[in-house]
């Protein structure tokens, strides 16, 4: 199966982009994701990166790559039945051991256990225009369980909003010892994170899979459009998607990022959002792309994005290492965490470009073929690292 340059850029763009965020998650605690006034005050450079990121980039990325996944779906149904179900069910595994011995933010098992069921949507739809549609309601019925949410929410702070020290404490104590302790805390955290895929974020996630599909489907993924046409797209997506994000943004900061507010309602523009503005970058890639090419970097990136799923792990060990290991959790705020991307970048790429010189695909990506092959029955031709 040839591989499309300019999706894997995309790939690699958002497993780079998805970092942005989760360093917060990683040198912080939980509820500083989306919290940037989690310890009950918050400084003007704080506010300002949070308020950048969250224009930009949060939920952006996550988004993107859940278009690029349904996208993959709709390439895999040549595959058949067996060699998706299996596929999907080893990424679950993955996800579960990744979110249960590593990192509770884990996105592996919420993608694989929607996939399995959203591969047979894309397979069963006979029009383009109807899969795109039912991807749109879905993700619209997803923020609107999230408003319903914040209707039904109590007020007040609650602790894991705002935590005390004691919980801070508590926190830093699970994630740098681990052991029982922190795998009961991340069994927890998973249990809570699968009742939110069921109840809501499933929905958008689902959502997001049929809209990538029909974008695959209809050609727009494989550049099949004109030049002018992504590049217009692409700039009216994402202002589209900034000018409806805005004003959320405006509003948390000036109620103090209450919960009830911030956790729940003004979540809506941001997830409203997300689709314009991923899709519009989608776009601009397409638009730009024989000048893009060009550039040694773009293909690096594009390098990241063929060995995603393995360097989505290495970005988890590198960020546990550091922040839980070394005791580094809690000692810088948002915008020095910052720097450390550009490093852990620097890593993907390096690890990419290298172990592509002689081998074919990532090492993660390599044993997940090899396990799809022995659990579906089905052998492939080409399937060397």
């Amino acid at each position: 199966m040839e591989r499309n340059i300019t999706l894997d850029f995309l790939r690699g763009v958002a497993i780079l982009g998805i970092l942005l965020l989760n360093i917060t998650a990683f040198g912080l605690p939980k509820a500083a994701y989306l919290n940037p006034a989690w310890y009950g005050e918050i400084t003007h450079r704080d506010a300002w990166t949070w308020a950048v990121l969250d224009l930009f980039a949060q939920v952006k990325f996550l988004t993107l790559f859940a278009l690029l996944f349904g996208a993959g779906l709709q390439i895999l149904l040549a595959r058949g039945k067996r060699w998706i179900q299996s596929r999907l069910t080893l990424l679950a595994l993955l996800g579960f051991l990744h979110c249960l011995f590593f990192w509770e933010g884990d996105i592996l098992l919420a993608y694989a256990l929607v996939g399995l069921v959203c591969w047979r949507m894309v397979r069963d739809a006979t029009h383009i225009k109807n899969m795109f549609n039912t991807g749109v309601v879905l993700y619209l019925i997803g923020i609107g369980i999230l408003l319903l949410l914040g209707i039904i929410s109590g007020t007040g702070n609650p602790r894991s909003w705002v935590p005390d020290m004691a919980n801070l404490q508590y926190e830093y104590f699970w994630r740098t010892q681990g052991g029982v302790e922190g795998i009961s805390n991340r069994v927890d955290m998973l249990s809570n994170n699968l009742l939110a895929l069921g109840a809501q974020y499933g929905w958008q996630l689902a959502g997001m899979m049929l809209i990538g599909a029909a974008l695959m489907r209809s050609g727009w993924l494989k550049g099949q459009f004109s030049l002018a046409h992504y590049r217009r797209t692409g700039a009216l997506l994402v202002v589209i998607g900034m000018l409806i994000n805005l004003p959320g943004i405006v509003a948390q900061w000036r109620l103090g990022w209450d919960y009830r507010w911030c956790a729940f309602l003004l979540q809506a523009p941001r997830e409203l959002s997300a689709p314009f503005q991923s899709i519009g970058y989608a776009a601009l890639a397409y638009g730009f792309w024989p000048q893009l090419c060009r550039y040694r970097l773009v293909g690096a990136v594009a390098s990241v994005g063929r060995m995603a799923l393995s360097n989505y792990l290495l970005q988890t060990l590198i960020c546990t290492t550091l922040f839980w290991h070394f005791a580094l959790l809690m000692k810088f705020n948002r915008l020095q965490l910052l720097a450390f991307v550009p490093a852990i970048w620097l890593v993907n790429i390096l690890f990419s470009v290298i172990w592509l010189r002689y081998y074919r695909q990532g090492p993660v990506e390599w044993l997940w073929r090899q396990l799809t092959m022995r659990a579906s029955g089905i052998s492939l031709t080409s399937t060397s690292r």
